[in-house]
């Protein structure tokens, strides 16, 4: 088992809305690298769900990788912002995830948080400028990160 962390804008999809939902589909991921990692990732991964452009950034909950090799349906579409005349059906440029709901943390472990806790070698989201969505996480730091959920940081 792997793990990851994977960001996305509250008032776009939060952990909320996934905990409602139960699952859903990570599409809209447009970066080679995210994508990349996207490709990683297999059923069982566990990944922390990590409320990005807000008032305080940082990990909220954690879900389960419970499909890969998507082809991320967005990109065929369109009407969607993420539409790629590029991308074919029979080859698609972009894939994703279906991940499943796990669990929503009691309190937000801040991105404040996380920098005094992590070095950026050991967690890519306290990196100065990194803007990926969709990012790896070693089991040191997760079990670190699980450990400061059943703490309360």
């Amino acid at each position: 088992m792997n793990y990851w962390l994977m960001k996305s804008e509250p008032d776009v999809y939060s952990i909320a809305d996934l905990k409602g939902d139960r699952t859903c589909t990570w599409d809209g991921v447009r970066n080679y690298q995210a994508r990349n990692f996207l490709r990683e990732m297999i059923r069982g991964d566990l990944v922390f769900f990590y409320h990005s452009n807000t008032k305080i950034p940082g990990i909220v909950g954690l879900v389960r990788v419970v499909e890969t090799g998507i082809a991320d349906p967005t990109q065929f579409d369109m009407n969607s912002e993420y539409y790629d005349p590029k991308s074919q059906f029979d080859s698609p440029r972009w894939q994703t995830v279906r991940v499943e709901f796990v669990e929503e943390f009691a309190k937000l472990i801040s991105l404040d948080i996380l920098k005094q806790k992590f070095s950026a070698d050991e967690i890519w989201v306290v990196r100065k400028g990194t803007r990926l969505s969709v990012m790896p996480i070693s089991e040191s730091a997760a079990q670190k990160i699980l450990n400061m959920r059943e703490s309360n940081n």
